[in-house]
Formats: structure tokens, C-alpha cells, sequence
């Protein structure tokens, strides 16, 4: 599912971006230090915290070969560098990070609280350890949750892929359940929330054909008769402005805490 960091950037990644950099700022993370950024995918974290956070270096990880390629290719800052590796076995030795991140991430780890045992393993203590991911529990990232309405509505199997089901853990309180289950310190949990105004139906919609995710993965599977009807459906039924764009909004919960000192 996660293999092309060109179909993602149309998909979520513009808008990963801007989140990513609220993200970072939100942190307000001392000059310096040594920065892990879990599940990088096409560095949006990395890049927000390259120019944002003044730090000493970023390493990024992620199992996507194609991800980390592309990180790599679009991420030429000699502070920062890029490993395949999987969240849950982190390639650190233990205490050497000032700050562990992960952005969109955990949602997708088949063990999340092992994926955060080890992020607030590979920090200092005193270390900061942060995730973000997109607020379903809420329907707080309107695309998505529109997408999942319409599918739904047309084929009642799609229920069970929704990400509202699927992943439990992003809202409020599990998220800040997770960091406090890993041993953290003055868990806090903040909403951002970011405009994501397509031009049109078109800057939608086409996104969702690129198979990078479980709705455009959901999308993929329909035959095309079916999957015209769905896109008449969603035509239909989301909001336009009155020069054509779509205006909708996005909503991440970000969590922070810190290892016992």
C-alpha cells in the first residue's frame, strides 16, 4: 500500500506538510540535538524539523523502500539521513536521541505500543517523545470521512476498511493512552487543524487513484462501472464554494511526553 512517494504527495502528503510544521513548532524543542523521525515516509517531519527546530541531526526510518528513496533523493541537507528499518525494532541504541517523532504513523504499526516503548527507548532521559496522526475517531480529516460516507453508503463491506474502525487509536484519548502506557511523563495531547481546499472535484478525486492508502487501495479493487458510481456520488455530495473549490478542513491530534528523567 505504501510504496510510491509521487502517488502520496497528491494524496495526504500536501497536507502532511502543513501539519508537519505545526507539528514541529507545537514541540518547541531545544536548538540542537539528535532527532529521530519513525516512519519518515516522504520526510515531511524531517523536513519541517530541518527547518524549524535547528537541529544537530535527523535520522529518519521507514520499511517503504520506495519512501525512503524518495526521501533520500528530495532531502539533500547533510544533517539528515535515511534507514530502512521497522518501528517496532528501531536500529538505536538506547538513550542516545534528544527528541523521537512520528508523524501518520503509528495508526498503520501492527503493535503501536511497542512502536512507542521503543521511540521513548531511543531518547535521553528527560527526552521528548511525539506522534501525530489524523483525528478518524471524529471525522475531524473531512476528505477521508466524506470518501468513507459515500463508499459506505454504496457498499456496506466498505464499513469494515473505513479508518474510523480500522484504527481506534486516532483520537484523543487512546493517543495520549499510548504515550502513557510507554512509560512518558506530562502526556499532553493538542488538536491541529489545517484548511484543505481542493481547486475542484477533479484536484479530489484523482488522488484517491493512486493506491497510497486504504481508500485509494479500496478505490483500486472496484470494478470501473462501480467505481464511477462512486465517483458521482462524491461529486454530488461535497461542499462547494461558490468558484468551484472544495473547502474542507483536517484535524491531527499530537501528543508529547517525556522520559522519566
Amino acid at each position: 500500500m505504501w510504496v510510491t512517494g509521487e502517488a502520496y504527495e497528491p494524496y495526504v502528503g500536501r497536507w502532511s506538510r502543513v501539519v508537519a510544521r505545526r507539528f514541529v513548532r507545537l514541540l518547541d524543542a531545544a536548538p540542537g540535538g539528535s532527532w529521530r523521525d519513525i516512519g519518515c515516509g516522504t520526510g515531511a517531519v524531517t523536513r519541517a524539523v530541518l527547518d524549524l527546530a535547528e537541529p544537530e541531526s535527523v535520522v529518519g526510518i521507514d520499511p517503504s523502500a520506495g519512501y525512503v528513496r524518495y526521501a533520500r533523493r528530495n532531502i539533500t541537507d547533510a544533517r539528515a539521513r535515511f534507514v530502512l528499518a521497522d518501528a517496532v525494532n528501531l536500529p538505536f541504541a538506547d538513550a542516545t536521541a534528544s527528541v523521537a517523532v512520528s508523524g501518520l504513523v503509528l495508526n498503520f504499526v501492527p503493535d503501536a505500543p511497542r512502536a512507542a516503548a521503543e521511540m521513548a527507548r531511543a531518547v535521553r532521559p528527560g527526552g521528548l517523545v511525539a506522534a501525530y496522526v489524523w483525528d478518524f475517531e471524529e471525522g475531524g480529516m473531512e476528505a477521508i470521512r466524506a470518501f468513507w460516507d459515500a463508499a459506505s453508503a454504496l457498499d456496506p463491506a466498505a464499513r469494515d476498511l473505513d479508518e474510523a474502525v480500522r484504527f481506534p487509536l486516532c483520537g484523543r484519548a487512546p493517543l495520549r493512552g499510548l504515550l502513557v502506557g510507554a512509560g512518558l511523563e506530562d502526556v499532553e495531547v493538542d488538536a491541529i487543524v489545517v484548511p484543505t481546499r481542493f481547486s475542484g472535484f477533479d484536484d479530489y478525486w484523482q488522488p484517491f487513484l493512486g493506491g497510497q492508502g486504504p481508500a485509494p487501495a479500496y478505490v483500486a479493487s472496484l470494478p470501473e462501472g462501480r467505481r464511477a458510481e462512486l465517483r458521482e456520488r462524491l461529486r454530488s455530495a461535497l461542499p462547494r464554494a461558490a468558484d468551484g473549490s472544495i473547502p474542507l478542513r483536517a484535524r491531527a491530534w499530537a501528543a508529547r511526553g517525556r522520559r522519566a528523567a
